[in-house]
């Protein structure tokens, strides 16, 4: 039985892994780009508004905009369904890549204030916990290892032959 349940937590927590890492990978980079809007000056006026929203206007202005994308994702399983499987693809992506940024750059902005409500910190503090303990035992399993060393291999490669192509040209 003990075995049995290993196995059956293995395969739950594997997809839930990916999707993660996916998040993770994204959440970062996706939020400094939408932060980097807070140079136009309506941009940054808005962020400022939302970072003094009460806790439940917070919750609001986090979970709204992000529930807007689900009719996106919806057309584009019409679009698989009617054949147009591109056109899905594509707008799925954009519909993940936007969504990603989205909630990253919200949640950075209204954290503070869903921090303020008990409820929210009791599911959050736990989670957040369960998820960094996840990640930490994928960062060090072999096969993100072995793929980390690869991507800085193939970065220092990238480097010199771009460092090499300058001094031709020189």
């Amino acid at each position: 039985m003990r075995s049995f349940k290993k196995v059956l937590r293995a395969v739950l927590v594997a997809p839930v892994a990916l999707f993660l890492l996916f998040e993770e990978w994204g959440w970062e980079p996706l939020a400094a780009g939408f932060a980097a809007l807070a140079r136009l000056p309506w941009w940054g006026k808005l962020e400022r508004w939302i970072t003094r929203l009460p806790p439940w206007a917070a919750l609001l202005a986090f979970g709204v905009p992000v529930l807007t994308l689900m009719p996106v994702k919806l057309l584009a399983l019409y679009l698989f369904g009617l054949g147009y499987v591109t056109a899905g693809l594509a707008l799925i992506l954009v519909a993940k890549l936007t969504g990603t940024a989205l909630a990253a750059r919200l949640f950075q902005l209204t954290q503070p204030a869903l921090m303020q409500m008990r409820w929210f910190a009791r599911l959050y503090t736990p989670w957040k916990i369960w998820k960094d303990n996840l990640m930490a035992q994928v960062r060090a399993s072999w096969p993100w290892r072995m793929t980390r060393r690869f991507k800085t291999r193939v970065k220092l490669a990238g480097a010199r032959l771009l460092a090499a192509l300058k001094a031709a040209l020189s």
